[in-house]
């Protein structure tokens, strides 16, 4: 079989399986040799690690996670593909083929210190991202993202893109861009360029709602200062101009100036002055 990333070798098993890439799923296929090796590499796979996979399509990444892992659990949410799947996965014992949702799966089924490696479906991204980050099953993730959502995740503090996703990926763990992909490097070719994207995460870091709730509540409106979205989302004027005096932070200032230690500080000071529980959408 010739390489299955090769896109003859795409466009072949689509049309055998008479396929068409559905945009409900988020269906783009990877036919980057390049883009394919960098994923495998930035994820440094050992013999004994298990890896999480959301989005197969194919099996052109799986095979190569194969081929290096002690086993990977596959998720595929669209069921015309399991034909072509378990072609192109036959042989390859230590994989898992799960026809589901990624956003229900059981985590806890993983073992701690897993990997996710994914081309997730776009659409989908973020809250799939925020399931691992959340679940403290992963040591570390690399994926395929839209280069917007890559831009937020790894913003620095001043920057347009830093909000409220760079400071949650900052609470789990480090993030570095690997490489820009252009849409050439897949099948179709999206309409937005992507980025490949590895987080290293940190052991035993939990949620922290009142944390989470803060920075929602501090970039809801962007334009306007901390001070005034604080006050807008409840907590006493008073109170926030101490706060914010004690942790010496200008009470002009814009949540965009804050770095994940002044919210962590902010948080621990609102919560001595304030009954209120944390809301449920976190973020």
């Amino acid at each position: 079989m010739r390489p299955l990333y090769a896109p003859s070798q795409v466009a072949e098993l689509l049309r055998r399986y008479r396929l068409s890439p559905d945009r409900a799923f988020g269906q783009n296929f990877l036919i980057d040799r390049a883009v394919l090796a960098a994923t495998v590499e930035a994820a440094g796979i050992g013999a004994s690690d298990s890896v999480l996979e959301v989005g197969p399509g194919l099996g052109v990444l799986t095979r190569e996670l194969a081929a290096g892992a002690g086993a990977v659990t596959a998720i595929e949410a669209d069921p015309r593909l399991l034909p072509a799947l378990t072609e192109t996965l036959e042989g390859v014992a230590n994989v898992e083929l799960i026809c589901g949702d990624a956003l229900t799966f059981e985590m806890k089924r993983l073992p701690a210190g897993s990997l996710f490696i994914s081309n997730p479906p776009y659409n989908l991204a973020t809250p799939i991202l925020r399931r691992v980050l959340e679940s403290g099953r992963f040591r570390r993730a690399v994926v395929l993202l839209q280069r917007e959502v890559a831009d937020r995740l790894v913003a620095r503090p001043g920057s347009r893109s830093y909000g409220v996703l760079s400071l949650v990926r900052e609470h789990y763990g480090d993030a570095e861009r690997i490489r820009d992909v252009p849409p050439s490097c897949f099948l179709p070719p999206p309409g937005v360029t992507s980025s490949l994207v590895r987080l290293d995460l940190r052991p035993g870091v939990r949620v922290d709602p009142a944390l989470f709730e803060l920075i929602r509540d501090a970039f809801r409106h962007r334009r306007k200062t901390l001070t005034g979205n604080l006050v807008r989302a409840g907590h006493p004027k008073a109170v926030v101009r101490s706060v914010l005096e004690a942790a010496s932070i200008d009470e002009r200032a814009r949540a965009e100036e804050l770095a994940l230690a002044d919210f962590r500080n902010l948080a621990e000071q609102l919560h001595t002055c304030s009954d209120r529980p944390p809301r449920n959408r976190l973020y």
